[in-house]
């Protein structure tokens, strides 16, 4: 059949009108822009780019470290988050845990402790210690964690002969994301919230922090304008300490949660009471932001609010979580 220049037209018509429709069906269906392709994505612990997708495709590994001497650790700076807790006899220890970066050596390696379930149960993923007291496993025991001590990690850790137990067992933080693949959850949930580029700054500019853990292990956080970070420093050193493999710590952020100590701080058997409220203090790009911290149910992540109620927004990067009991002195110093 022979059509006339007026069927034409209109033939020519419906074509276009069904393209117009395949392209918004495209579209709907996802054909378009994907907020879920890697160079979209951010780490869920840090809030850097994720361009490879690496941190949103595993879980956490949190690993107890020991914190008497800071040249003796190795892999810390590469923490997504830390927390600094309060044990027996005022000492303090370190549970660091990593999601973006996987260092071959992390630790010493040391022991669980009634805190240690509060910090990773909204995280879940892997529990790396070296053992512990009954009441502090069985506490473990409860928590949404995959556990890995020397007995059951296999190759994943090693003792040092170089060094005295207990300091001397480390872990391949590596072969841990190779071998627990099947931990969950997959990515971890938000610690924090992040601020975007371009935000106007707030709070009160400060040049430095003190925090007054007792038994020698105070810590100073300092403000330097060039690496854009907080340096650490810790007890009487006069410089910033170096990790036993030569790395400076020196995070983006540093949030203090004033806690109470559950029997005591300091005693055997205590523990940080990391559900509720208390005050906060958040130092970040070089300033502090007062608020407050709160947490309704151990499975959910810590909030910090300012004094308006707003959620406080932290600097991409690595943040430490100092947990001082609420007796402890906490000393800023304003910049001039």
């Amino acid at each position: 059949m022979r059509l006339t220049r007026k069927q034409w037209t209109w033939v020519g018509i419906g074509a276009g009108i069904v393209a117009i429709a395949v392209v918004v069906i495209v579209l709907v269906a996802g054909g378009g822009t994907d907020s879920s392709k890697p160079e979209t994505q951010t780490a869920p612990l840090t809030g850097l780019p994720d361009p490879n997708g690496v941190a949103n495709h595993r879980p956490a590994i949190t690993v107890k470290v020991n914190n008497t001497n800071a040249n003796t650790q190795a892999g810390v700076d590469q923490a997504d988050v830390v927390y600094e807790e309060v044990v027996e006899g005022q000492y303090t220890r370190l549970a660091a845990i990593f999601n973006s970066h996987a260092p071959n050596k992390v630790g010493p390696v040391r022991s669980v402790r009634l805190t240690d379930p509060s910090i990773v149960w909204p995280i879940g993923g892997v529990f790396v210690f070296s053992g512990g007291a009954q009441y502090a496993l069985d506490g473990i025991d409860r928590a949404p964690v995959k556990q890995l001590d020397e007995t059951r990690a296999g190759s994943m850790m090693f003792r040092d002969d170089s060094a005295e137990a207990p300091y001397n067992l480390w872990a391949h933080v590596d072969e841990m994301f190779k071998a627990e693949k099947d931990a969950k959850p997959v990515p971890p949930p938000h610690l924090f919230t992040y601020r975007a580029d371009g935000t106007p700054l707030v709070g009160t500019a400060v040049t430095s922090v003190r925090v007054g853990f007792e038994a020698g292990f105070d810590v100073t956080w300092t403000w330097d304008s060039k690496q854009r970070a907080w340096v650490r420093t810790t007890g009487s050193q006069a410089a910033s300490p170096t990790q036993g493999d030569g790395a400076n710590v020196a995070p983006k952020n540093v949030v203090v949660l004033k806690v109470h100590y559950a029997g005591g701080v300091g005693v055997e058997g205590s523990e940080a009471e990391l559900t509720g409220s208390g005050d906060a203090l958040v130092f970040t790009a070089g300033r502090e932001i007062q608020g407050t911290w709160e947490r309704s149910a151990k499975e959910d992540p810590t909030k910090l609010l300012d004094a308006d109620g707003k959620e406080i927004e932290l600097t991409p990067g690595q943040t430490w979580v100092e947990l001082p009991d609420v007796s402890y002195s906490v000393d800023v110093t304003p910049a001039a």
